[in-house]
């Protein structure tokens, strides 16, 4: 990444002998708890802290268009990105919602959607008007891409210095399934039929077309797969290049990154691939339905905390997934030890 030197710090070892010694003085047997526990030992570490703190979460959904919506591979049409950023900035899709329980800040950001768009809500760092048709041409330029991910990486920046302690990753854009689906069979070498799902609801004529317009693609483009900026530029999207920055911004400031579902992951593996060490950093929030994002998964290297059958995006698996992870850190904060109870303790 040219415009920002990134230096992630190296995770805090020594912090999970600490947590886990004293998480066994706490008023319950040893291991009790499951994956919680597990989960408040990576928190500690992350956050150099034995006591972590992940509230409140920051919320930076990013909003962007696809040229390749134009060889009709989703059920819905290029203009219900804007229509729905425009529900997101009225406060009535489902992250809001969900944003709204958990009391987190949120920002929308339009980075690349293929409308004039002005609202006092609304975070206007527009690369360019969607991307181009990368069944026909790059998606965008190499400097586009690395802008995109400058322009992440700044808004995690700001969201982080305004507070917040955890960030989740959300996204808006029609055909994105498609662009993260090319992205993910460059990164794994699997076939594309492997990978791709119905989205927002295409029909199974459809998925088929989809297959062979991302096939196509990726003979037409010949992105490098050890190379984020050139799989952006050819293949990628533009929310997907923003999520990606901010991810480096939350991992440089230890502060936990609450990845989503298919298209996040797709974002953490270019991330992952511009810095190995973010992955550190990364919490895998849920199991999606897309087929792609079992593969996804497992390249990043994380197990998810819940699977309820979701696959809308936005970051409301993260959301929803959010209050489990605090669990896991008033645990540590809030629970008795055997001493302090005046329980014993038979160990």
């Amino acid at each position: 990444m040219k415009q920002q030197k990134i230096s992630i710090p190296t995770i805090n070892q020594e912090m999970r002998h600490r947590v886990t010694n004293y998480m066994n003085t706490l008023t319950k047997p040893r291991g009790s708890l499951g994956r919680l526990e597990d989960l408040a030992i990576e928190l500690a570490e992350i956050k150099n802290s034995a006591f972590p703190i992940v509230t409140p979460a920051g919320i930076l959904v990013f909003a962007a268009d696809h040229g390749i919506t134009a060889e009709g591979v989703s059920a819905y049409p290029q203009a219900v990105t804007e229509q729905m950023v425009r529900n997101f900035l009225n406060g009535g899709a489902a992250i809001n919602v969900f944003s709204r329980q958990i009391g987190a800040m949120i920002k929308i950001i339009d980075i690349g959607v293929a409308a004039e768009m002005e609202h006092q809500e609304l975070v206007n760092k527009k690369v360019r008007f969607g991307t181009a048709n990368f069944l026909h041409e790059n998606a965008m330029s190499r400097d586009e891409a690395e802008q995109a991910i400058h322009i992440g990486y700044l808004q995690g920046m700001n969201i982080i210095n305004q507070g917040a302690q955890s960030l989740i990753l959300g996204e808006m854009g029609i055909g994105n399934t498609t662009t993260s689906s090319a992205i993910l069979a460059v990164l794994s070498n699997k076939k594309v039929n492997c990978l791709i799902g119905y989205g927002t609801g295409i029909s199974s004529e459809q998925l088929l077309h989809k297959e062979r317009i991302i096939e196509q693609a990726i003979i037409n483009r010949k992105p490098s797969s050890t190379d984020p900026i050139d799989i952006l530029a050819k293949v990628g999207g533009l929310e997907i290049a923003g999520m990606a920055g901010a991810m480096l911004a939350a991992a440089e400031n230890r502060v936990p990154i609450l990845v989503d579902g298919f298209i996040c992951t797709t974002a953490a593996l270019i991330a992952k691939l511009i810095s190995n060490r973010v992955a550190d950093y990364m919490i895998l929030t849920h199991q999606s339905i897309e087929p792609g994002h079992a593969t996804a998964i497992s390249l990043l290297g994380k197990n998810p905390i819940i699977d309820l059958g979701m696959r809308l995006g936005e970051g409301t698996g993260a959301a929803i997934t959010f209050p489990i992870i605090q669990s896991a850190t008033l645990m540590l904060s809030e629970m008795a030890t055997f001493t302090s109870a005046g329980i014993s303790d038979k160990t």
